[in-house]
């Protein structure tokens, strides 16, 4: 599946991850580009937490720019999904739900 637009998710404040997708115009692969404050420490976990998202979704030939500043797993996972809903003209459609406890 391919992206219908370029999009993007979080901010470049601290402890977020700032997250911009889009099609990868010279092949086939994805590639995820990553610059981050723990990137010697966390580096390939966050590569590998993007990707999982990304398979997720079936997305192929895209291109991820990610400047973390010490981002939560959770956060990313977040950030890579509402950038691909908004990629996917589909921003709309994930459903949150309250889990009650009693």
């Amino acid at each position: 599946m391919k992206l219908k637009k370029e999009a993007s998710a979080g901010t470049m404040d601290s402890c977020d991850i700032n997250i911009r997708l889009e099609n990868n115009p010279l092949g086939t692969t994805n590639e995820i580009h990553l610059k981050s404050i723990v990137e010697k420490q966390y580096g390939d976990h966050i590569r590998n937490l993007i990707s999982q998202v990304i398979d997720k979704y079936g997305l192929e030939s895209v291109v991820v720019n990610a400047v973390d500043r010490g981002a939560l797993d959770c956060t990313i996972k977040a950030r890579v999904e509402s950038a691909i809903q908004r990629g996917l003209d589909q921003a709309h459609t994930l459903e949150w739900s309250v889990v009650h406890h009693e």
